[in-house]
């Protein structure tokens, strides 16, 4: 059950929760106000009422908004991070990895609860805890991708680095256009298509070994 599906089914007032079950459902309460309002115009009061209970008890888990904010944004950008790491282990295809790489950041971006909004287009992103776990997500997205990048073609650390923060960076960009956009074009469309430019470019990159064994 997701933090969002908890908030549902223990919205009514009185309703007495083991406290792991009482987080999750006020950090549901908060993800439907933060991505509908953004952070500045959201209110402890109107979590507090999306999730049925009073303001002493959600302060009891959350001493004040950034907070709340910030648990919300640790538990979604570990959730973006397991998926990158989940879609590249997937396989050993590297063209179908590309593929489920890129489908994990459309995955993520299309989730109903809108999470990506809070790590990709934040309206806090001033704030240096805020800044610096968006960063990182982003650092260990592109680092998780640059491994394989540099185990499967030799190339530098740097060289495989700069290739992962451009695949990151466009899956991500393109996921968040086609959502917004309400393109027509089926998701699996629009990865297959994606994936069709990126592997354009990596399947350039001879296989580590394979060069080397074809001059001898």
């Amino acid at each position: 059950m997701t933090a969002i599906e908890q908030t549902e089914a223990a919205r009514p007032r009185g309703t007495r929760l083991p406290r792991r079950a009482r987080r999750n459902q006020l950090l549901g309460a908060a993800q439907e106000v933060f991505v509908a309002q953004g952070y500045h115009a959201a209110a402890m009061d109107d979590i507090a009422e999306r999730a049925g209970v009073s303001k002493p008890v959600l302060y009891q888990h959350f001493p004040g908004k950034l907070d709340l904010y910030l648990a919300l944004l640790d538990q979604h950008c570990e959730a973006l991070l397991l998926a990158v790491r989940t879609a590249l282990a997937s396989t050993t295809d590297n063209k179908l990895r590309v593929a489920a790489t890129m489908d994990a950041y459309f995955a993520y971006v299309e989730d109903e609860g809108g999470a990506f909004r809070l790590v990709f287009e934040s309206d806090l992103t001033n704030e240096p805890a805020v800044r610096e776990r968006v960063d990182r997500v982003s650092l260990q997205c592109a680092e998780a991708i640059s491994d394989v990048i540099a185990e499967d073609t030799g190339l530098s650390k740097d060289e495989s680095m700069l290739l992962a923060v451009g695949l990151g960076g466009v899956s991500q960009v393109v996921a968040r256009y086609w959502l917004s956009s309400e393109s027509p074009v089926a998701r699996e469309t629009a990865v297959g298509l994606l994936t069709s430019l990126a592997w354009r470019g990596i399947a350039g990159f001879p296989l580590h070994g394979t060069e080397s064994a074809a001059e001898s």
